[in-house]
């Protein structure tokens, strides 16, 4: 059969399609040649060798580039991933990596950025309100595991911190909240309490706690129930509502659109106090709502506090999420590296940043950083600081970030290999 040719058609059009595949990740060995010089004459007051100064490292002396390290720290808090299947999983890319070596640099990489995390702690706490909460975690122990909590401090719109202490107690508070003077935002535990004696700490309850009272009275008396959640709701429905707007504008709506709710609200409680069993679920929400009354109101008091804890409550979610990975910390010490590391990844995450290349860029830039400045590199001031033309040159100038992104050329094949 004769065969035409392309000339003896016309072209009416096409179909495009795309197929999404992947690619293996790699490890990338960066070898730096410096070589050494000595002058054929001697000059007086001159080095006898001489040498360019070695590319500056997050850990020196470590083979860890700032993007190795910053994966690794990303898929251990940012995805939760055990150390025993790093391990695997980088065998299985071609780097056969310890987890007591990995262990060894989130370590170090802590301890390198405590003066920025410091900064932003410093930061938050001159912020007018504050929202605080805390969960445990278990510590590795040789006969039982014994159980130490993460309290989680977040400055809305700034920061999302994370603090470990051994204990749950009022000293744990004292030291988080060392010197702060605001509206707290929390829970009713008593760890609190001491803090709203003096008055310099004003408690604002949470709306979404005292709602939760209520969801648990549904089975054994659900007319009361549905009468206080029904309340609750229209409060939340309004919230909903000017969440975008000004504090002076949501607190004049609050006033005159929620507080009769809220008036509303706490008359049902009073007169339904008389009327129920004591211990029965729809007594602890009406007590609870009760004892919380003052709290409880604090937001028809200031436009800028919310009317609940969500915000802290969400980012507390992930170290919820990771224990039912890793299960335990393995020491004090380790619990202190993860919430310095984990304050970092939830800031990047309120600010809308993606945390492998903020953190490769951050430990690029941090080691010769001015002390004085540190707060620059925080994710709350990232976009500016990123911008600016030191900033970039630097970047650009750092040989293990174009190896990570793949611009740094490699050497010709033909070339001998380096002798050691």
């Amino acid at each position: 059969m004769q065969r035409r040719g392309l000339d003896a058609f016309e072209r009416i059009g096409e179909e495009t399609s795309e197929t999404v595949e992947h690619r293996p990740a790699s490890a990338v060995v960066v070898r730096t040649i410096r070589p050494k010089y000595v002058l054929k004459e001697e000059e007086a007051g001159m080095p006898k060798v001489l040498q360019a100064p070695a590319p500056e490292l997050p850990i020196p002396r470590s083979i860890a580039g700032p993007g190795l390290l910053s994966d690794t720290i990303v898929r251990r808090w940012q995805d939760h991933m055990p150390l025993h299947r790093m391990e695997r999983m980088y065998g299985r890319e071609g780097l056969p990596l310890a987890r007591s070596t990995i262990c060894g640099w989130h370590q170090e990489v802590a301890l390198l950025v405590v003066p920025l995390v410091l900064a932003m702690w410093r930061d938050a706490l001159a912020s007018p309100y504050l929202c605080v909460d805390a969960t445990g975690v278990l510590v590795q122990a040789l006969e039982k595991c014994r159980r130490a909590h993460f309290f989680v401090v977040v400055a809305p719109k700034k920061h999302t911190l994370f603090g470990y202490t051994p204990k749950h107690d009022s000293a744990a508070v004292d030291k988080l909240l060392d010197g702060y003077q605001g509206y707290l935002v929390a829970d009713a535990h008593s760890v609190y309490e001491h803090l709203y004696k003096t008055g310099d700490v004003v408690e604002v309850a949470c709306w979404a706690h005292n709602r939760r009272y209520w969801w648990k009275s549904l089975e054994s008396d659900a007319p009361r129930a549905k009468k206080g959640l029904a309340l609750i709701q229209r409060l939340f429905l309004l919230e909903r509502q000017y969440a975008a707007a000004p504090p002076e504008v949501r607190l004049r709506r609050r006033q005159h659109e929620a507080k009769p709710i809220v008036d509303d609200f706490f008359a049902f409680c009073d007169e339904e106090s008389l009327k129920v069993l004591d211990e029965t679920p729809i007594s602890k929400a009406i007590g609870y709502a009760r004892n919380q009354r003052e709290a409880l109101q604090r937001f028809l008091e200031d436009g800028r506090l919310p009317i609940h804890n969500n915000v802290s409550e969400n980012a507390l979610r992930r170290e919820a999420l990771g224990r039912r990975n890793w299960l335990f910390v393995g020491n004090d010490e380790g619990g202190e590296v993860n919430a310095t590391l984990v304050s970092l990844l939830a800031s990047c995450e309120m600010h809308g940043l993606e945390p492998l290349g903020y953190l490769r860029d951050l430990l690029c830039l941090l080691p010769s950083w001015p002390v004085q400045q540190v707060i620059d590199l925080a994710p709350l001031h990232w976009a500016q600081t990123i911008q600016r033309a030191d900033v970039q040159q630097q970047l650009e100038e750092n040989i293990f970030r174009r190896a990570a992104l793949g611009t740094l050329q490699p050497l010709p094949r033909e070339a001998p290999p380096i002798k050691h």
